[in-house]
């Protein structure tokens, strides 16, 4: 495939709307995509315009997963951009767009890779392209893969998301819950006749500041991250509030996981309503789990290989390393029912400019990776 062919392909897709929805359109594209080279992809439509896609090529005894999502985050204030975000405007070695670098690039790349060796017949075992709808809020795509049974067999798995040629082999989890307090509500001049909902949110968040800090460090992501980040109750200053809701995040480390948290938490509410009569209850909303390899693990070392040999024919003076992050990512939910699975992060452009405003990727780095997954790909059937 000409490089101005693979760009063009980019530039279609991120011309596609897919803010926080719409994925149908993006799936539609590469299955037509896929089929130019007679490779067979199946559209997972779910309603309001919601889809995944899923490719199987190859066969063989391992399976190798690629995956991307083909959403996007809001587009902010259009004023604000120096080129429209859905116009893929290309500036020097930038090309600018709302989902540029999360994930429209990666996507793009991981789809070309295996067009490409499939069009020279070299693909050497079982692949598994996984296109998702809604990584930016809820995962409804990858759980529902996940119900389907689409990364039960998958032996690694290559996440595409933007990481300009580094490797990370560990991310954290992310947990989002959030806390009700019923209360009673009775005019300001008397406070004793009611019961304040805020007291109990206040008791909860001020057993949260130090409720993990004895849980263990993760020897990959480090000390485990949790906030609290609303607060919600209230509507009358003169007015004892009878109901009000506190929403938090935690980011598990395999070192403390997501069902340890859980209980911790629960822990803390009982705490409360142990006290003063108050009446708290708990809600999981996301429940996101780490994601850590070996970064020893064959499939690891191969991939960093792979990377650096390839990246500074494309990039100059840029040496791609090992990596964790305290994001997260649809593998999140795919290592539920295969908490063994090696995984990578890999893909083109810098992960800083992602949600942004003048969203970018470079062209250079959406090339190499290309390559790179090329690569991948092939060594890892050898």
């Amino acid at each position: 495939m000409e490089e101005k062919e693979k760009i063009k392909i980019l530039q279609d897709l991120i011309q596609i709307n897919s803010v926080n929805g719409n994925e149908l359109e993006v799936a539609e594209y590469l299955h037509k995509l896929f089929a130019k080279s007679n490779l067979e992809s199946k559209v997972d439509e779910f309603g309001d315009r919601r889809a995944n896609l899923v490719l199987d090529v190859g066969q063989s005894e391992k399976v190798l997963g690629l995956t991307g999502h083909m959403d996007t985050v809001v587009l902010g204030n259009e004023d604000k951009w120096s080129y429209p975000p859905l116009e893929a405007k290309i500036d020097g070695d930038r090309l600018y767009g709302r989902g540029a670098a999360d994930m429209k690039s990666g996507l793009a790349a991981l789809a070309i890779a295996i067009i490409e060796l499939s069009d020279l017949g070299k693909i050497p075992g079982h692949i598994r392209f996984i296109a998702t709808a809604g990584e930016e809020y809820g995962t409804p795509g990858a759980n529902r893969l996940r119900d389907l049974g689409v990364a039960k067999d998958l032996d690694a798995l290559v996440v595409g998301e933007a990481t300009n040629g580094d490797i990370i082999y560990a991310h954290s989890g992310s947990f989002n819950y959030r806390i009700v307090s019923h209360g009673k509500s009775v005019h300001s001049s008397t406070p004793e006749l009611g019961n304040n909902a805020l007291d109990a949110l206040v008791d909860f968040a001020a057993i949260e500041r130090t409720l993990f800090d004895d849980v263990p460090r993760d020897p990959y992501l480090g000390e485990l991250k949790h906030s609290v980040t609303i607060l919600n109750v209230g509507e009358q200053v003169n007015t004892i509030p009878d109901e009000g809701e506190l929403y938090g995040n935690i980011r598990p480390t395999s070192a403390f996981n997501n069902k340890q948290i859980v209980e911790r938490l629960k822990s803390a509410v009982d705490e409360v309503n142990d006290k003063n009569g108050a009446k708290l209850t708990f809600e999981l909303i996301h429940d996101w789990y780490p994601v850590v390899s070996n970064p020893e693990d064959d499939f690891v070392q191969t991939a960093l290989t792979v990377s650096q040999e390839v990246f500074s024919n494309y990039v100059e003076g840029k040496q791609p390393e090992l990596i964790t992050m305290n994001g997260a990512t649809d593998a999140s939910v795919f290592v539920k029912d295969n908490t063994n699975l090696p995984v990578i992060i890999l893909g083109p452009g810098e992960s800083n400019v992602s949600h942004q405003i003048d969203e970018y990727t470079t062209i250079s780095s959406y090339l190499a990776l290309v390559e790179i997954y090329k690569q991948i790909i092939l060594r890892y059937f050898e």
